[in-house]
Parts: structure tokens; C-alpha cells; sequence
């Protein structure tokens, strides 16, 4: 049998634990009548083991960088659940990987604000190509509203991000929109959530 990590001694998120039940009550409505999920970015695993554990009609596909895999490996582990697949490696700045299943969601969590702009755009268009029909894309995060910011937090954060990394910074939601529009995505919601951010659904149309 192989060695599990201990759950105790893996990489964790304060901030996944902070909005993962009003992020899955959105997503149980939102992704009512879809059937497969690819998340983009699972970093620590703490989101897709907890929303395959509570919206069961989903067959979830975790993904990261190469690097991440490993954490998402060792947490997954901890959760034997029939409905969650093993990570596999994505970054969306090359050759998307061979899909097991044919897509109908996307969801991704806290990343656009750490992509650079370029991978951003790429983003979407990975999305486009490997969503079906009318499928759905949420993201979750902060972003901002007519060049400004929505709280002094997120001002703070924004300098700390840019601190970090030159290329991350959060995004302003116009340009958010216009990138989905050009990708044949249409914003249907943008709803407020926890701690200044804000949980967005596209579909494809």
C-alpha cells in the first residue's frame, strides 16, 4: 500500500477553506445540468475533494502546473471518491493535454489574478476549444470595476501581488469581459461573495 501524507503536513489555504460553501452553493445551481468539470489551477486540493464530495452528479478533473501535482496527488488520496479524478497536468500556456471526457463546465478559483495577462488570454481560449456547446465557465476572484478597486484591501493585495510578481495583478473586469466576447462567451452573472471578490459565470454560446 503506498504512504499517504497526512493531511496535517500538506500545503494549505486559508482562503479555500474561507469561501468553499458560497462557492459550491452557486456552482450546485449554476452546474445543475452538467455532468463534467475541469478545474484549472486545484493548487492545494482543497477545493475539488470538497466540491465532488458535496455535488455528486459531477465527475470532477482536477489540473495544475506540473509542479502542484504532487500536492494534489497526496490530498486527493485522503478522499477515495468515485466522481473525483486524479489531477492531471495543465498549463494553459501550451498544448492543452488530450481531455479524458468531453467538457461541459470550467471552473477556476484565485488564478486569473496570478496569471500573467498573456496567460490570462490564453486561458480563454483553451476554454472555447475544449468547452461543448452552451457549456459554463465560472471564475472566482477579486477584480476591478472601471480601473478601480473595490475595497482597500484589494488595493493592498494588488501592490503585494505585483510585489511578488511583476505580471499578477487583479484585473479589471471590462477587460475580463471583452476577452470572453471575443472567445464567444457571454457573461450571464457576476455575483458579490466574501472578502471582495467575486464569482462570474460565462457560457458558451
Amino acid at each position: 500500500m503506498p504512504h499517504i501524507i497526512p493531511l496535517a503536513q500538506l500545503p494549505f489555504s486559508q482562503a479555500c477553506e474561507n469561501n468553499k460553501s458560497v462557492i459550491v452553493d452557486n456552482l450546485f445551481h449554476w452546474f445543475a445540468n452538467s455532468s463534467h468539470v475541469l478545474e484549472i489551477g486545484s493548487g492545494t486540493g482543497q477545493h475539488c475533494t470538497y466540491f465532488a464530495k458535496h455535488l455528486s452528479h459531477l465527475h470532477w478533473q482536477p489540473s495544475d502546473q506540473a509542479s502542484y501535482l504532487p500536492t494534489l496527488h497526496a490530498r486527493i488520496a485522503h478522499f477515495p471518491l468515485a466522481n473525483l479524478a486524479p489531477p492531471i497536468e495543465l498549463d494553459v500556456s501550451t498544448s492543452w493535454p488530450q481531455l479524458p471526457t468531453t467538457l461541459d463546465a470550467i471552473f477556476t478559483a484565485n488564478t486569473l489574478h496570478i496569471m500573467s495577462k498573456e496567460n490570462v488570454v490564453a486561458l480563454f481560449s483553451g476554454c472555447a476549444k475544449h468547452l461543448a456547446s452552451k457549456g459554463c465557465l465560472v471564475i472566482y476572484g477579486p477584480f476591478n470595476y472601471s480601473g478601480n478597486y473595490t475595497s482597500d484591501s484589494n488595493r493592498q493585495f494588488d501592490v503585494w501581488l505585483k510585489q511578488q510578481n511583476p505580471v499578477s495583478g487583479i484585473r479589471d473586469i471590462e477587460w475580463i469581459t471583452s476577452l470572453a466576447h471575443q472567445q464567444s462567451f457571454e457573461l450571464k452573472e457576476d455575483i458579490a461573495m466574501p472578502a471582495n471578490n467575486r464569482m462570474l459565470l460565462f457560457t458558451l454560446v
